[in-house]
């Protein structure tokens, strides 16, 4: 039985990956590390909590002795990092504790790694450590680094702490770096849960600047299931981009939603933009297409269609989660914007 450590997983992409290892793969061990911050929800998991080869930990990635202890009680053979603090917005407004979580705490972790002699570590990052990109091209994995905010800032330093591990220590190690992920259990943060909780309560969408900054979007799951390759076929040392291979404006999303949803245009309301705002990504993932044999399942059509019918029948999970704090941050960032 494989047996991984799965951290961040009551997170949104974590918890999908949780989700996914216990219904596909029967025979995988997951201990699964959260520290229950605003964006780690238990209810994210919920019906996955009691499998019997599944085990949660709260705990915070940063606690070394924590993680070591942890590896040793379960037999850990491999760990996946998904924690992390991914907003870039929270990352303008407070970038401390980016760097805390997203350096120190995959240092941390990468030192429990080579100490208890792992056999592979997968670091979970972004394409947005790329920079941004002109009217053309993508970004393929020979992309020089570029961040452009205190958040791809972390997730690079990250990235770089992973391959110095594995130069330094050999320790055995992939980098993933997908495009942008939605799907079910995203905190409305994020461009298209909050475009869809808004539309749903007919509140105005808040658009940065003139929407026209293009986004490739990947499904979760897809997600999942390409980093499942990359743990039981990718050779060590290698870094794959994951992406949807769907290219789409921000506004266009949005009235994507609208359309779905039944709801008016004039909702739409541009506000003032991000600062530093990156105009483009866009992912070449021919290499684990074509290296790994993954591709996307779920196509952007398809995909939005499901996320949306999963927040239309999940109105107590996200009644829940836009309850208190999340009222204060949202009004933080767009009431006279």
């Amino acid at each position: 039985m494989r047996r991984i450590l799965v951290t961040g997983g009551a997170g949104f992409i974590g918890s999908n990956f949780v989700r996914m290892v216990l219904s596909e793969h029967p025979d995988c061990f997951v201990v699964n590390v959260d520290k229950l911050t605003y964006a780690g929800n238990l209810e994210n998991l919920q019906g996955f909590l009691d499998r019997p080869n599944h085990v949660f930990v709260k705990g915070d990635i940063c606690d070394g002795p924590m993680i070591e202890a942890i590896i040793d009680e379960h037999q850990v053979e491999a760990i996946i990092n998904f924690a992390a603090e991914s907003h870039v917005d929270r990352s303008i407004t407070g970038p401390k504790i980016f760097i805390e979580t997203n350096v120190t705490g995959t240092l941390t972790l990468l030192e429990a790694a080579r100490d208890k002699k792992l056999e592979r570590f997968i670091q979970v990052s972004t394409d947005e450590v790329y920079g941004s990109l002109g009217p053309e091209g993508k970004f393929t994995e020979q992309t020089p680094l570029s961040p452009n905010s205190p958040y791809s800032a972390s997730k690079a330093a990250a990235d770089h702490l992973v391959k110095a591990f594995g130069h330094t220590w050999g320790l055995q190690y992939n980098i993933t770096r997908c495009s942008n992920n939605y799907g079910p259990y995203q905190f409305p943060e994020k461009l298209i849960p909050l475009m869809i909780n808004n539309a749903i309560n007919d509140k105005e969408l808040p658009v940065y600047g003139d929407g026209l900054y293009v986004r490739d979007w990947l499904y979760a799951y897809d997600h999942c299931t390409a980093i499942w390759q990359v743990l039981e076929k990718a050779p060590s040392g290698e870094i794959y981009n994951i992406g949807g291979c769907n290219e789409r404006a921000n506004l266009d999303v949005v009235n994507l939603i609208l359309d779905r949803l039944g709801k008016p245009k004039s909702l739409i309301k541009h506000v003032t933009d991000r600062p530093g705002h990156d105009r483009r990504y866009a992912i070449d993932a021919s290499k684990i297409m074509r290296d790994l044999d993954w591709r996307p399942s779920v196509s952007f059509e398809e995909g939005i269609g499901k996320t949306i019918d999963w927040y239309l029948q999940n109105e107590k999970w996200l009644a829940s989660v836009v309850s208190g704090d999340y009222q204060k941050y949202y009004d933080s960032m767009y009431l006279n914007r």
